[in-house]
């Protein structure tokens, strides 16, 4: 006898911060800071922010790009300050499902590490590393609105030996 069993997709993104669990965990509920790194794009700029951070409450981020708006919407299902944050995300312009994402933050003697969880939607699963690589551009718009330099900031930075 065959058993289906259906394997789930994610992408994951893992970046460290010098800043504590806190600070990096209220970063994504906080609408003014918010809307200084969450779905923004060098080209972009976000015109709505409105964030009701508690379990069953919904944000909904705009972002305007060439004229065109862009809606991220989502509902928390898990807020755990300053552990971990849960959410479903839809943007209707990329998938017509929600996506499950979960921030996962474990304190570190100095700062925290952060675990993004992406369990894409069925018609997106086949773009996991377009998906790791847009949240680890906004990782790094994070670290930036909160102080930190982005990685790709230090990657410039740092002498050629290191960029081998």
């Amino acid at each position: 006898m065959a058993i289906d069993v259906e394997q789930q997709i994610s992408a994951r993104v893992t970046r460290r911060f010098r800043a504590s669990p806190e600070r990096v965990f209220d970063a994504w509920l906080d609408p003014k800071t918010a809307r200084k790194w969450l779905f923004a794009k060098a080209a972009c700029q976000i015109v709505c922010a409105e964030i009701d951070g508690r379990v069953g409450g919904w944000f909904y981020i705009v972002t305007r790009c060439d004229g065109e708006d862009v809606e991220h919407v989502g509902e928390y299902f898990e807020v755990n300050r300053p552990r971990r944050l849960g959410f479903k995300l839809l943007v209707a312009d990329y998938a017509q499902c929600f996506d499950r994402v979960t921030v996962d933050i474990v304190p570190l003697a100095h700062g925290c590490e952060l675990t993004l969880t992406n369990e894409p939607a069925p018609n997106i699963a086949d773009q996991v590393r377009r998906i790791e690589a847009c949240w680890s551009d906004v990782l790094d718009r994070l670290a930036e609105a909160i102080g930190e330099r982005s990685t790709r900031a230090a990657i410039l930075e740092a002498p050629a030996a290191w960029q081998r």
